[in-house]
């Protein structure tokens, strides 16, 4: 893409002008160098603008109807009178780095809605199947007027936990009548999840839907809540039925933890404590990324991974000799 100057995606920003928008956020996921300093400068200038948003993580099981039900959710919004930005993360190839990137076409209704902005982005292979750069695409899309942020994430696992620590409200969607529900999650999850929506509960799946919710709720009377303020809630809701069973309850449910997170003071300093999170990853993968380009380790790397793979040298000797190789006056 051709760079442009800061105060054109700066503007653009501001002026919630989708097209301008969609071009900050690929210049914030371009990994060229000249690319990410121009894209650091707009975000400090952005700043200011940002922080007043609802932000909703979104993750479940596979099959539970994620992107059905952010379209469900996201049209009701827009309809009545909230901008709405989601940031569907799919998952990438481990091989290629290509992405499915097929969330716009499962969301027809809510793509094509004047208030609504969709963004799809390859997680390329982070934890999570968090975007690198979902932060700061968030960051944008509040600047740009957005109240409501979605970020879907891919599948459950302990990597999910990840979008905890950049959303408001972490929703778990699960279904019913799969068998032990609990087998397809993960506690780590579980214990970071401010809601649990059993979703598909319409037709004859109504009374799995209510067993599922039982349990679940069971499930949670064993952990004990991450915040004094709230208790993790169990529901039901249907996507598909006509007026969306439920939908806007979870909604509902998401304000009034908000509000009480607020009144609390307790939503300010969760979002300080993210600030630090996101800065202490940042600075983890950016050590990583200049160790394996640092000149010494890239003469020695393989040598010493060949005497590892013989047996030659144990990986804990192998980690230090490499670690200890850079001298102090170079560093990183």
């Amino acid at each position: 893409m051709t760079l442009k100057d800061d105060q054109y995606y700066i503007d653009g920003v501001l002026a919630r002008d989708k097209r301008i928008v969609a071009k900050t956020i690929t210049l914030i996921e371009s990994s060229l160098s000249a690319h990410q300093q121009v894209a650091r400068r707009i975000i400090n200038r952005l700043l200011p603008e940002t922080g007043r948003a609802v932000r909703l993580g979104i993750s479940g099981v596979p099959g539970a109807g994620k992107s059905t039900f952010i379209e469900s959710l996201g049209t009701q919004l827009t309809g009545s009178g909230h901008r709405v930005a989601v940031l569907a993360v799919d998952p990438s190839s481990k091989r290629s780095g290509g992405s499915v990137l097929a969330d716009k076409t499962r969301m027809e209704k809510l793509s094509v809605a004047k208030n609504a902005f969709i963004r799809p982005s390859p997680s390329g292979g982070t934890l999570g199947g968090v975007a690198r750069k979902t932060r700061e695409t968030m960051l944008v899309c509040e600047a740009a007027g957005y109240d409501v942020i979605i970020v879907e994430t891919v599948g459950v696992g302990q990597s999910e936990t990840t979008v905890a620590s950049m959303v408001d409200f972490f929703l778990l969607l699960m279904i019913a009548g799969a068998g032990d529900e609990l087998q397809g999650i993960k506690k780590g999850v579980l214990e970071v999840a401010d809601a649990i929506a059993v979703n598909k509960a319409d037709g004859d799946n109504v009374e799995r839907a209510e067993r599922a919710r039982k349990q679940y709720e069971n499930a949670l009377h064993y952990l004990i809540p991450t915040s004094p303020v709230w208790t993790p809630r169990v529901m039901t809701c249907s996507s598909l039925e006509g007026r969306s069973a439920g939908i806007m309850d979870i909604w509902d449910t998401v304000l009034t933890h908000r509000e009480r997170f607020s009144t609390s003071g307790a939503l300010e300093g969760k979002r300080r404590q993210q600030s630090l999170d996101w800065m202490w990853s940042l600075l983890e993968e950016g050590l990583k990324e200049r160790f394996f380009h640092n000149p010494k380790i890239v003469d020695r790397l393989p040598r010493i991974k060949r005497d590892v793979e013989n047996g030659e040298i144990s990986p804990t000797a192998a980690a230090d000799e490499l670690l200890f190789s850079l001298d102090n006056t170079q560093g990183l």
